[in-house]
């Protein structure tokens, strides 16, 4: 009964949108972040006027959020000739928007222009406008928004449409197929093209499956009020197929009207769901006599499914299963992130033809992703000597495509060609000139004083919106201010965007060096691992905190602290000193030898361990047969996304410190060695007092 009124709110919701859409006047388009403490950055006192002012500022943004116009306005009195004086005056204008007159938004936008306030006053300036329909003056600022966002991009086409521009459904289509929430304004204009007979209900089934795959549940229930009368599936089985799916695929097939799209949409639907948690379960209700209700391309469709969360388990059996997807044509039906994961298991069992097989299939865009560059030639090398195959040649074409670039791929790309990856030329160090252009430099000015005023967040977004279009000259002088101000975090990534000419001794700082390399030597860990991890940590912020709780140098857990203390007779510890440099080195680097300890040695998996938990670790160690597989085979096939990359650039990382310190000259390659699979010790030991999964 729920899911029923829910459904008919939604309709009535799309009906009274799509009434008020087409009752809209045509518009032609117009114009264009005693005891030690932790470290905090350290800005220059003369990039704002004075404490008093500094005070009135954050008085002003308390009262913004707290809502407060009277005390926002009094405090906005104190702040004149302020550097974050348009950030009071951007939330003055913020709290009431709705209420502004356009003269006082275009004032601000024309005397603020270029700024990253000014990009988000206009941002939110359009929302409202599109909200009430005022197109012209909408249609009179959009073109100069700068980046994406959805709400304004679904606005701006509803007001192309009404002008009946036809590209209004090319551009709509990708929104459509994304699995994300769309906005009322994109949704008002899908039963327009559906009464037009452009859609069909076969675009509202390809959503809802988009959705229901990436399990944007209530979007996907939403998208089924577009369907024509009566085509909709009964509630009540969308629940059951939804939260009880075994439950739905028990009942006799006898039973369901799979002539109709809706009730294999549920079978479909269900058999997806099982397939999240037990592919192989899946794979026993998608038998002989079900498939036979369905289309090849349902067929296909559903074996996809099954195989890539096969595959994301790590389970050899999504090889035969993605084989199936073939058999039946239906590869073109395969996204790439389906294909990534079909070349993933079969990199794990070694099975170079498949992994050929899935990265040819992808997009353009996905064989130019640099993973499957590098393993596309290693394909290519591996059956060098099969006929009609691609041949020695056409691997080494694909590792020179790489080769000079500086990340995990560009190294192994390197090894495979014989070449060292050597660091750059260092560039020129910054002129004075230079350094004066970035100091003077609004944007960076504001983010400097954001950060001396602890506003961490604003103080980041401030600045990469200044850096994100300076040349590599530019991005030089801006990451030595950065360094000279100790805002590690924002030298580092700047450095980093340089195209042609780099610092490698900005982009690989290693701030805290003495207390880390201290800490490592006492727990006998190789100091580049060790600057590599935390690199990719905390960018050496000791501030740094992260969503889940993580916190200092090497972003530890409340738990795995407070359990590394006690196991290390630290009587004096409390929560409040993981900030503190020397006990965050002191205990972050006893848990990484503790986790190298447990897992055979291997950074690789340590690396993984590190972030994700050591069972998790030790389970992707799991191969068929028992056999070892690379270092580089298992940080590619490591299941979660975020693990997966934080590995990849720990390892790379560790290079470059080792060789920016002038360290033990290894190859990636050996760093990264061959991974057991974990012994039965390893399984007991999985039960072990151990504070992570």
């Amino acid at each position: 009964m729920l899911f029923f009124k829910q459904f008919m709110k939604t309709r009535l919701t799309i009906s009274l949108l799509t009434a008020a859409f087409l009752a809209m006047p045509l518009v032609v388009k117009a114009g264009p972040p005693a005891r030690p403490v932790p470290h905090k950055p350290k800005v220059a006192a003369s990039s704002v006027v004075g404490n008093a002012q500094d005070q009135a500022v954050l008085m002003a943004r308390d009262a913004f959020r707290a809502g407060d116009v009277a005390k926002l306005n009094k405090a906005a009195m104190a702040t004149g000739g302020h550097v974050l004086e348009s950030y009071v005056g951007y939330w003055q204008l913020r709290l009431r928007l709705e209420e502004r007159r356009p003269d006082e938004i275009l004032t601000y936008l024309d005397r603020n222009a270029g700024s990253l306030l000014a990009e988000q006053l206009r941002r939110d300036w359009l929302k409202v406008l599109g909200k009430r329909g005022e197109w012209a003056q909408f249609l009179a600022q959009s073109p100069f928004l700068v980046g994406d966002d959805p709400e304004v991009t679904c606005y701006d086409l509803v007001a192309r449409y009404q002008s009946r521009d036809e590209s209004v459904l090319a551009e709509l289509k990708p929104l459509w197929q994304s699995p994300r929430e769309l906005p009322e304004s994109c949704m008002a204009i899908a039963p327009v093209l559906l009464q037009s007979g452009q859609w069909t209900d076969a675009q509202v089934w390809e959503r809802f499956r988009i959705l229901a795959d990436a399990n944007l549940l209530v979007a996907a229930k939403r998208t089924l009020g577009f369907l024509a009368r009566g085509e909709a599936p009964d509630p009540k089985q969308l629940d059951m197929a939804l939260a009880s799916p075994v439950k739905y695929l028990e009942r006799p097939l006898a039973d369901m009207d799979l002539k109709k799209r809706g009730q294999r949409e549920l079978y479909l639907l269900a058999v997806a769901r099982v397939a999240r948690n037990d592919p192989s379960l899946a794979a026993s209700y998608w038998d002989a006599k079900a498939r036979t209700r369905f289309s090849l391309e349902d067929q296909a469709y559903a074996l996809g499914l099954i195989a890539t969360n096969a595959a994301r388990k790590l389970m050899p059996e999504a090889t035969g299963w993605y084989g199936e997807v073939s058999t039946l044509g239906g590869d073109a039906q395969l996204s790439d992130e389906q294909l990534a994961w079909r070349a993933r298991i079969a990199l794990r069992q070694e099975n170079w033809a498949e992994v050929r097989t899935a990265v040819e299939r992808m997009s353009v865009a996905g064989r130019n992703d640099p993973a499957w560059i590098y393993w596309l030639g290693r394909a290519y090398k591996a059956q060098a000597a099969v006929p009609g195959t691609p041949g020695l040649a056409a691997a080494q074409a694909q590792f020179t495509r790489i080769a000079g670039e500086h990340h995990f791929y560009g190294q192994l790309a390197a090894e495979e060609l014989g070449v060292k990856p050597p660091l750059p030329p260092t560039a020129a160090a910054p002129s004075a000139a230079e350094l004066a252009a970035a100091s003077s430099e609004p944007g960076l000015q504001r983010a400097l004083a954001l950060y001396r005023l602890d506003m961490r967040t604003e103080g980041t977004r401030e600045w990469i919106w200044t850096v994100r279009a300076m040349d590599d000259r530019a991005l030089l002088a801006a990451a030595e201010l950065a360094r000279r101000n100790e805002i590690w975090d924002r030298a580092i990534n700047t450095a980093d965007r340089t195209v042609a000419s780099h610092d490698f001794n900005v982009r690989y700082l290693a701030p805290y060096r003495d207390v880390l390399a201290s800490a490592a030597k006492a727990r006998e860990l190789e100091e580049p691992l060790v600057l590599g991890l935390v690199r990719q940590e905390s960018r050496f912020m000791s501030v740094a905190k992260s969503g889940v709780g993580a916190s200092g140098l090497m972003q530890l857990m409340p738990a795995t602290a407070k359990w590394v203390a006690k196991k290390m007779g630290m009587t004096d510890f409390s929560q409040a000193r993981v900030h503190e440099p020397e006990v965050n080195a002191k205990l972050g680097t006893y848990y990484l030898r503790q986790v190298l300890d447990d897992l055979d040695g291997m950074p690789v998996v340590a690396a993984a361990a590190y972030n994700a938990g050591p069972g998790r670790a030790r389970r992707w160690r799991e191969v068929a047969g028992g056999k070892a597989i690379e270092g580089a085979i298992y940080a590619e096939s490591i299941p979660f996304n975020e693990t997966r990359d934080y590995v990849k650039k720990v390892m790379a990382n560790t290079m470059y410190y080792a060789a920016v310190l002038g360290g033990e000259a290894r190859t990636l390659k050996s760093r990264l060695g061959m991974v057991m699979a974990r012994p039965e010790a390893d399984r007991v030991a999985a039960t072990r007092d151990d504070p992570t999964p």
